[in-house]
């Protein structure tokens, strides 16, 4: 299995429970999202996967994730590469509000289009947009060259920035990969050609 990139969003986050924007805070896992995390690599183990490096961002929830799916799949001296590149869609003003409290004050509509939309970035905050326009390039230098090589790449990350690189995989447009849900703990597996197109994708779920 060459040519491999896994992509993993992080298991469930205890912010993520509470229902509050995240962003660039950094809560921990909770005990679904460690146990998300352990059957993430349990399953790339029953299936045989074996990865030459692995990229993450600097938040905890994601590196976390890393460390308990490199733990079951029995690779935790892989080489890591941690960057902010990957980190999730910063949320500005909203980080660490309730997003029903979120509704109350802006109102359903706007809170709706801050967090569907492709471009319209929260206050002081970032767009979907936004947040591809560090992944990609990030991906394309440092991700992207390791694959063609024909090592086989893990990805632990957040679901905006798992989104970006969804849409550039797939060739999603700004209104296919809005509504795009990326899941907790669930490998996506990409086989790419040597163009970095994808071939064949999977999800890889209990």
């Amino acid at each position: 299995m060459d040519n491999v990139l896994v992509l993993v969003r992080h298991g469930q986050s205890e912010w993520n429970l509470q229902n509050l924007f995240t962003g660039w805070r950094d809560p921990d896992l909770t005990e679904k999202g460690v146990a998300e995390a352990k059957q993430a690599g349990e399953l790339l183990k029953s299936e045989g996967f074996h990865f030459d490096i692995a990229f993450t961002s600097v938040l905890h929830r994601a590196q976390r994730t890393l460390d308990l799916m490199l733990e079951k799949l029995g690779q935790t001296g892989l080489e890591i590469i941690s960057d902010k590149a990957l980190n999730e869609r910063h949320y500005g003003d909203l980080c660490g509000l309730n997003k029903d409290d979120a509704r109350k004050k802006w109102g359903d509509e706007q809170v709706h289009l801050w967090r569907r939309s492709y471009d319209v970035p929260p206050p002081g905050g970032e767009s979907l947009k936004d947040t591809a326009e560090r992944v990609l390039p990030y991906y394309k230098e440092n991700i992207w060259p390791k694959i063609k090589a024909g090592q086989n790449v893990l990805v632990a990350a957040h679901g905006n920035s798992i989104r970006a690189l969804v849409m550039h995989l797939e060739q999603l447009s700004p209104a296919e990969i809005v509504s795009r849900e990326i899941a907790t703990g669930v490998p996506i597996i990409y086989n790419l050609t040597k163009d970095g197109e994808f071939a064949k994708k999977r999800l890889l779920a209990a």
